[in-house]
This record gives C-alpha cells, sequence and structure tokens, in this order.
C-alpha cells in the first residue's frame, strides 16, 4: 500500500502523489467574456428569492447528474460556507432513498431538478412539476427553474471545456 505525502515542489505547490490533473480544454469565459459576464448576471437573478442551502443543494444535485467535478467541488464548498451539513451533501447522491434528511420542499425541488436536468423522456412529469407547485409560490417556482436551468448551462460549459475542480473558495464567483 502506497501512502499520498505532501510535498513542496520547486515551484512552490504541494505535491499529493495523486494522478496529475487533466488540462483545461479551452478557457471559455476569457474568449467569451460576454457570455461568461452575461451568465454571472444570469445565475446572481435566478438565486434571487432562494433560500441559499436549497440552492446550493439543486445545484450539486443537477452537477452530480451532470458530471460536472468542477461545479461539485464549487457548489458543495458553497453548500458547506452556507451553513449546510456534509451528512445532506453526502446523502444527495441517494436522495429517493435518503429522504429524512430533506424536508418536503426540499426532495420536491430536488425532484424537479432532476426532471428539468434529465429530459431522457423530453418532458418533465406532471407530477414532478405539481409536487414543487404544491410547495413553492408561482414566483419562488420559477426562481428555482431558473436556478436549475442556470445550473446546467453552467455544467455544460464545465464538461465540455474540462474545467478542473478543487481550487475553488468560497466567495471567490466572477
Amino acid at each position: 500500500m502506497t501512502t499520498n505525502t505532501d510535498e513542496t515542489t520547486t515551484d512552490g505547490t504541494q505535491a499529493t502523489g495523486y494522478a496529475a490533473e487533466p488540462p483545461v480544454r479551452l478557457n471559455w469565459s476569457q474568449h467569451a467574456p460576454d457570455v461568461y459576464k452575461a451568465m454571472l448576471r444570469l445565475d446572481t437573478a435566478a438565486r434571487r428569492g432562494l433560500d441559499p442551502k436549497l440552492y446550493e443543494l439543486v445545484k450539486i444535485r443537477a452537477s452530480q447528474l451532470n458530471h460536472c467535478a468542477f461545479c461539485l467541488d464549487m457548489h458543495t464548498k458553497d453548500a458547506l460556507a452556507a451553513g449546510e451539513s456534509v451528512e445532506r451533501i453526502v446523502q444527495l447522491g441517494a436522495w429517493e432513498e435518503s429522504r429524512h434528511f430533506y424536508t418536503e420542499k426540499e426532495l420536491a425541488a430536488i425532484g424537479l431538478t432532476e426532471a428539468v436536468t434529465v429530459l431522457t423522456d423530453g418532458f418533465v412529469p406532471d407530477e414532478v412539476y405539481e409536487k414543487a407547485a404544491a410547495h413553492f409560490e408561482e414566483a419562488e417556482l420559477a426562481q428555482l427553474i431558473s436556478a436549475i436551468a442556470v445550473i446546467n448551462t453552467w455544467n455544460r460549459f464545465g464538461v465540455t471545456c474540462r474545467m478542473t475542480p478543487g481550487h475553488y473558495r468560497p466567495g471567490q464567483h466572477g
């Protein structure tokens, strides 16, 4: 068995013994700065009126489904900074079996997140939408749907460009 030992490299960074980070394919925000700035504004607008912990749970769940490691890193750290528990974050990947960790409102939001993120049937089922509508007033529901759409867009940038996770610190947005 090998152990990972941290050593300082000649350039002053910490060597962990882990596999090398994959190179970023494209720094899209540098090459499309107007789109990036618009996404930041859209993200800010979408989060208005939503509970910060719920907002981060939605972002984490969509990022899990989309396999976006960069966004998982960011939103897990942001959720912890917002006071979310490690236990609820860890259980989010198996939320249907771990329902007792979440409120009915959170479960409705997580279910809607999955339905909007994974459109394999080409639509969001009525029962999923109706459950969310029962827990959110229309304006809040519109914000929730906006937040889900925005994180899905961020995920697509992150996965396509191979943005590297592990370096984000809460408060580093934009």
